[in-house]
């Protein structure tokens, strides 16, 4: 913990150990990405995979957030779920179940082929366990389009929030519902591609994930 990353907000929900923050981080799979350029401030949203302390983010060899970011400038990462909406007999005191990462550090791409191709299957794993031994690898032309970020944690902070309202003690007796509604994120049932010929099962890697 240092004073950037320090949580000043309802500190008692904070955690700074690496098992609660990894823990966050492979739960989740959407990132926000926070930089500044030229004067600028910038926060795109991308999909990322972990392994120790580093995150690996993709995307098109021209994109601006990965040419900058690769050039080592100070980057924000922050990964966020939502658990439930917190319902209170006050408008002021609803909120919302959480957790949630800030990560500070810098970053460089990634250039030698076979760690971008392995940065990628991270990615590729951290969506869908076992995905990226069923499908066809990446082509030399398609890793060459492709950008590659390796950001290392430096220093991060998690927030949580669970459980019931606090409302103010004469709100309790209001005869207006409180409680919690939770939001889960439940995969539906596959959807095949019309171009998909009727004889080819869903990928194990799908079904796994359908049924968590």
């Amino acid at each position: 913990m240092t004073e950037r990353s320090q949580v000043r907000r309802v500190p008692k929900r904070a955690a700074y150990d690496a098992a609660t923050i990894h823990a966050i981080l492979d739960a989740a799979f959407l990132a926000h990405v926070g930089f500044v350029v030229e004067g600028q401030p910038f926060v795109i949203p991308t999909l990322y995979g972990r392994r120790d302390d580093k995150l690996y983010l993709h995307g098109s060899s021209v994109s601006r957030m990965l040419r900058e970011s690769g050039k080592g400038i100070p980057l924000c990462i922050t990964v966020t779920l939502v658990d439930a909406l917190v319902l209170a007999r006050s408008a002021f005191h609803h909120s919302m179940n959480y957790r949630s990462v800030v990560a500070f550090g810098n970053a460089r791409l990634v250039d030698d082929a076979e760690q971008k191709n392995e940065a990628l299957r991270l990615i590729s794993d951290h969506l869908l366990a076992g995905r990226w031994d069923e499908v066809r690898p990446p082509t030399a032309q398609e890793l060459k389009a492709t950008a590659v970020l390796e950001f290392t944690i430096e220093e991060a902070s998690a927030k949580t929030r669970s459980g019931f309202p606090v409302d103010d003690e004469e709100d309790y007796a209001l005869p207006v519902w409180a409680g919690i509604l939770p939001l889960p994120v439940i995969p539906q049932a596959p959807i095949a591609d019309p171009q998909l010929p009727a004889d080819i099962a869903v990928s194990a890697s799908i079904t796994d994930r359908s049924s968590r």
